[in-house]
């Protein structure tokens, strides 16, 4: 019996061990810090508002309102010119043009499906024709994709005076 007792209390002890290794790891991987490459004004991803949440925002919103605004979101395109625009996800199937203040600073071609932390003033704007077909041509769009715009349309927009780009 004393064995058994005392095999019992052994094998309680290396189970308590194991299970405060895990609690340590996922305390480990909660604190880790995000790394991220900055471009542009120096900013943070504190108080910074996921895509999702962003929408609801753009929703209320209409042409000629603004908003200064940090958010959070993926990447779709971005300019395959020189990185002068891109872009981003709100996963309500609309998307946010983001364009850089004043030229100050160009993104990477190359990083469609990483995540972004944007600064700056959201809005809404009416883009016109020649304007979007610039855009479109920067995105390397064919020239029959090109021809079939042809009204202008309601954007949701963004100036962006910082930009995160989380490195992974």
């Amino acid at each position: 019996m004393k064995k058994f007792l005392a095999l019992f209390v052994i094998v309680l002890v290396i189970m308590s061990c194991k299970n405060e290794e895990k609690k340590t790891e996922a305390k480990a991987e909660a604190n880790k810090e995000i790394a991220y490459a900055s471009f542009g004004k120096e900013i943070n991803d504190n108080d910074a508002l996921r895509a999702d949440r962003m929408a609801v925002h753009y929703a209320n919103m209409t042409v000629g309102d603004s908003v200064n605004s940090k958010m959070i979101a993926k990447v779709d395109e971005v300019c395959q010119a020189k990185g002068c625009w891109m872009k981003l996800n709100l996963e309500n199937g609309e998307q946010v043009m983001v364009k850089f203040k004043d030229y100050g600073f160009f993104m990477p071609k190359d990083i469609a499906g990483k995540e972004v932390v944007i600064n700056g003033k959201a809005f809404v704007n009416e883009v016109p024709v020649d304007e979007q077909r610039h855009y479109a041509e920067d995105a390397g769009k064919s020239p029959e994709e090109i021809a079939k715009i042809t009204e202008p349309k309601k954007t949701y927009s963004f100036v962006a005076d910082g930009v995160l780009l989380k490195e992974e």
